[in-house]
């Protein structure tokens, strides 16, 4: 078997292997979707494969749609190149349950992948053919925290979106600039309405697009290419914003998995890792726990995802959830369990679930930390979702997750996962309580240093800010806390990074005594754990 639209047509033997198939015509579908689209999507990965498409297959296999999703990539091109169209734009979808079980199913709501690349003629017009379509309901994103920054951690504009502010819509490559520039075309169309929907983990998702795409377009009225009626459009309600919390993990594709699959009788199914470090392959392996929650704002209208489990609510409702999770009951516990999981030398969340110190870092983080502050959303209990967190999905032995993955851009993620508690905290004047999340966040400064606790070389994940805060962190020595001196000041005071002066915030101090500990010597990670928990 293999995960082209040829095959698919013998439906016998990938039911016989225990595969389900789309209960549509795929190729009907995607023809209908390509003439009247009504959903394109930016970031083609994993997380938009094993559950964005995943939602448009429910109301597509129940008859409650008849066209799928375009997808589309605007930073790693491979992706489309080697992953989308050898495959027919299909993506084999395994849902790894915590009993041991999985369940597979082809995905076939993707009707095409195109690559924002301004310099390819033929692909810039299949784009602007899709944004001008009245049709179109909306565009939705899962392209990372940093795919939406258009300044440095100075505030200063990165040089892409400068060179793209300069030179204008028609040469954009910053993904805002981008999406900008395609919004001009649906303006030029005549004022169409549009949904442009941010999915990622990042606090006020909608409001960070939101306020990247405007200053984009703003500069662009300024310098004359763009009128001012442009920006006009995109502040109206014809043009949307909503706020968005997602939840699902679904880690690097695992070994494990491909030879399952192999085992069943499906071929080519190795992963690959792109030029520029993505780890993908044909299939998605990801838990089976999954949430949307969206604010219903959608002047085009929208497709029902509401039978697919999506939550459609209001925008404080959106906030609150999203504030739930990303700050409190899973994303904080994810990044303190990603930086010691790495020094202490593991490669699985779920064999860090053995470690009783890091269980208690993260219970004391989530429950003890995070809870008091956190707002009750109503649609989904805090104390229930934090519950199945540490109990069943953390642990979960079948997920393959790695906390290097978790680790990788940190620098963009602190502020949210760690910030929002630490402003409630100080507002109450009571950040001087905190001992968790210092005891995170100086494990995050240690992970820096690129060495485990047996001192042996680590390397430490892909993060923007990689080679500026190592900068700021040279001269420390293992062994030597007086080396530490004011270094960390810098950093702490950085509120781009964390949200908020931490040295204001009356945290500095306990940060630099939690991360002196640290660096103690040999063994510092572990002892500074037990004697902290």
């Amino acid at each position: 078997m293999k995960l082209n639209i040829t095959s698919l047509a013998d439906r016998g033997a990938w039911e016989a292997a225990n595969i389900a198939l789309p209960r549509y015509d795929v190729k009907a579908v995607s023809e209908k979707t390509l003439n009247e689209p009504i959903w394109l999507h930016f970031g083609a990965g994993n997380i938009f494969r094993g559950f964005i498409a995943s939602l448009q297959q429910k109301l597509l296999n129940e008859g409650l749609s008849d066209r799928g999703i375009i997808a589309a990539d605007t930073f790693d091109y491979e992706i489309i190149d080697k992953i989308y169209k050898p495959f027919d734009n299909l993506t084999l979808n395994v849902s790894l349950n915590s009993d041991g079980s999985s369940d597979c199913e082809v995905i076939g709501s993707v009707a095409g992948a195109l690559k924002a690349d301004c310099s390819d003629k033929a692909e810039m017009e299949r784009f602007k053919s899709v944004f001008r379509s009245p049709s179109l309901q909306m565009i939705s994103f899962t392209i990372t925290e940093k795919g939406y920054a258009v300044k440095n951690t100075s505030g200063e504009l990165l040089p892409i979106v400068s060179a793209d502010i300069k030179n204008g819509p028609s040469t954009a490559r910053h993904a805002m600039s981008f999406v900008a520039a395609m919004l001009l075309e649906r303006f030029n169309a005549g004022k169409l309405p549009i949904a442009v929907v941010s999915m990622d983990n990042c606090s006020h998702n909608g409001e960070k697009l939101k306020s990247s795409v405007v200053e984009i377009a703003s500069a662009w009225v300024a310098n004359g290419f763009a009128p001012k009626a442009f920006l006009d459009y995109l502040k109206s309600p014809a043009v949307s914003f909503p706020w968005s919390m997602i939840d699902k993990i679904t880690p690097r594709p695992a070994k494990s998995v491909e030879d399952k699959l192999r085992a069943a009788g499906v071929e080519d199914m190795a992963p690959i890792i792109t030029s520029k470090n993505t780890y993908i392959a044909p299939f998605v392996n990801a838990e089976r726990p999954q949430y949307l929650v969206v604010e219903d704002d959608f002047p085009n209208s929208r497709p029902p995802l509401e039978k697919a489990g999506v939550y459609f609510c209001d925008r404080e409702t959106v906030n609150k959830t999203e504030r739930m999770k990303v700050t409190t009951c899973l994303n904080p516990l994810h990044t303190a369990l990603a930086v010691y999981g790495c020094m202490l030398g593991y490669t699985l969340i779920c064999e860090e679930m053995k470690d009783p110190e890091l269980v208690k870092l993260i219970k004391k983080l989530g429950y003890d930390e995070g809870l008091p502050v956190v707002t009750d959303p109503k649609i989904i209990s805090p104390r229930a979702f934090i519950d199945e967190v540490v109990n069943e999905r953390l642990p979960n032995p079948f997920m393959p997750d790695a906390p290097q993955r978790i680790a990788t851009d940190t620098s963009q993620k602190v502020g949210i996962r760690f910030g929002e508690t630490i402003k409630s905290y100080a507002a109450a004047g009571k950040a001087s309580e905190l001992e968790a999340i210092p005891l995170a966040i100086a494990g995050w400064l240690r992970y820096l240093l690129a060495l485990d606790d047996n001192l042996e070389p680590l390397e430490v994940s892909s993060d923007p800010l990689k080679d500026e805060l190592q900068g700021k962190l040279l001269g420390i020595e293992i062994g030597k806390p007086e080396t530490v001196g004011g270094k960390l000041i810098p950093i702490l005071e950085n509120e781009t990074i964390f949200g908020s002066n931490l040295v204001k915030a009356g945290l500095s101090e306990k940060i630099t005594e939690y991360f002196k500990e640290l660096i103690a010597g040999k063994g510092a990670v572990r002892a500074t754990l037990k004697k902290h928990l």
